[in-house]
């Protein structure tokens, strides 16, 4: 396996954001390092004293997540393994993979405590149409492969 880069300018905005009321919305091409920055991140974040327990990590290009791409069972899925009080960090990876994902990322949000990314890929994710989907607050970090 090769070795990660660290992508110390992204992982910055990430952690400029870190436990702001703000959902983290990475976008980009496909296949162009989306899931590795989280990786980095939550790598970043552990390193920080964070514990397993507070990250919740969701592929839904993986067949493991396959029913979690019912917006419903998503958002039951990452309640369900809300074990604390202090900050959970959320991230779901390939986010509009699951139908109406933003009704359960805009629940999600209201919840206390709550720190929230999530990735996308496609042209829909990436136009102005999450804006009006997405009734949560949220910053947009536009990935690059550099």
């Amino acid at each position: 396996m090769s070795e990660l880069i660290e992508r110390a300018a992204y992982l910055d905005q990430l952690d400029m954001w870190r436990e702001e009321e703000m959902i983290k919305v990475v976008t980009g091409v496909r296949r162009c390092g989306k899931s590795t920055l989280l990786e980095l991140y939550i790598k970043r974040l552990k390193d920080a004293g964070v514990s397993d327990e507070q990250i919740i990590f969701v592929n839904l290009d993986d067949e493991d997540f396959s029913e979690l791409l019912d917006y419903r069972k998503l958002h039951e899925y990452v309640k369900a393994r809300i074990v604390t009080s202090e900050w959970i960090y959320v991230f779901i990876d390939e986010i509009q993979n699951c139908r109406d994902y933003e009704k359960a990322v805009s629940s999600l949000f209201l919840k206390k405590n709550l720190d929230i990314y999530i990735t996308g890929s496609n042209a829909y994710m990436l136009s102005g149409e999450l804006a009006t989907k997405l009734t949560a607050r949220y910053i947009g970090i536009d990935w690059l492969l550099l």
